[in-house]
């Protein structure tokens, strides 16, 4: 049974990634932070009590900050495969607490690089390295963006990806790491935080239409992103660990749109008037902006033959409907007094 670590396994691509590695028969470990708070709900239809013969999957605590605490469970898992997907993700966030993204994007990367190099060397066994790159290192650079692309980041959490990109070039060229860096481009689902644009609008629109809610505040609407479906990009983050040697890899759908069209979109679905409810808030705009991002993926098409199934259109009603659903129990609790009314 091969086994992977997983840093940031309770986020949207660790929990999908976590189920396609189950799948294929890996025994799974997964980092988490500790918190006063459960922060386990993504992956509850996976857990089962360790003790529970065949449980295969198991949580440590840990953190990014902490490369003696890496180190410890590193020894204890013995994994074949890392994917380092922990980070402090959300690039507004970054600009607000740009120290702390540094130090948990880059140096945690590098941190978690040294500590695979060392025990790779002490056991004597080849451990296998994905990096979850971003598509927003690219940041100012024209669209469309490939493998050759220059980086031009546009914020603290560009600026700290692109620090940890080049960490993993240098180790798989110093000390020969079998390391990759997964460049994807956004990537959303139902599973994606309440705080990313794409599942803040959704989630209002299924509100607002149950009257739950009125207004939804928003940024930059002329913003372009290449979106995909998650489920489909943690398979190509898997693929890109199993070819014959190290590369890096851009995973995009190559369709771009932008905020408003998303915000549209999603609202029509809901037979809304998105011009209704919206209203722009200056303090979501950043200080800098990527304006348009566009991936060319055509490296892995030929090499490993991805492509996105999931599309654009399809992407946003899975989103809609599950957040409408959502949105139904959530009205079901307050109309039965469990729940204060939230606007």
């Amino acid at each position: 049974m091969p086994s992977a670590l997983l840093t940031g396994i309770t986020g949207q691509d660790g929990s999908y990634l976590a189920e396609l590695l189950l799948a294929k028969g890996y025994s799974v470990h997964g980092i988490i932070r500790r918190a006063s708070s459960f922060n386990t709900q993504r992956l509850e239809h996976l857990y089962a009590d360790p003790h529970a013969p065949g449980a295969s999957l198991r949580l440590y605590y840990g953190d990014m900050t902490d490369g003696t605490c890496l180190r410890r469970i590193l020894e204890q898992v013995q994994p074949d495969e890392v994917y380092n997907l922990g980070a402090q993700s959300h690039v507004k966030v970054s600009f607000e607490q740009p120290e702390h993204t540094a130090d948990v994007v880059g140096l945690g990367t590098l941190r978690l690089l040294e500590a695979v190099r060392d025990y790779q060397q002490r056991a004597g066994r080849q451990v296998k390295f994905y990096q979850a790159g971003s598509s927003e290192m690219f940041g100012a650079a024209p669209p469309p963006q490939h493998e050759g692309t220059p980086f031009y980041p546009r914020s603290p959490y560009a600026v700290a990806k692109a620090y940890a990109h080049w960490q993993v070039v240098n180790y798989r060229e110093a000390y020969g790491l079998f390391a990759v860096n997964g460049i994807l481009f956004n990537h959303e689902s139902p599973r994606r935080g309440e705080t990313f644009v794409t599942r803040k609008i959704t989630r209002a629109a299924a509100r607002i239409k149950l009257g739950l809610q009125e207004t939804l505040y928003l940024g930059n609407l002329d913003a372009q992103r290449d979106w995909g479906f998650a489920g489909d990009y943690v398979e190509a983050i898997w693929t890109m660990l199993q070819q014959p040697a190290p590369e890096d890899f851009v995973i995009a759908t190559g369709e771009a749109h932008t905020v408003r069209e998303f915000l549209e979109r999603a609202f029509r679905l809901l037979d809304l008037d998105w011009q209704a409810h919206v209203q722009i808030d200056p303090k979501y705009f950043r200080p800098t902006e990527a304006p348009a991002l566009l991936g060319d993926a055509s490296k892995a098409c030929a090499a490993f033959g991805w492509r996105p199934k999931v599309r654009f259109e399809e992407l946003v009603r899975m989103m809609v409907d599950v957040d409408l659903e959502l949105a139904a129990q959530e009205r079901t609790l307050r109309d039965a007094g469990h729940l204060p009314v939230r606007t």
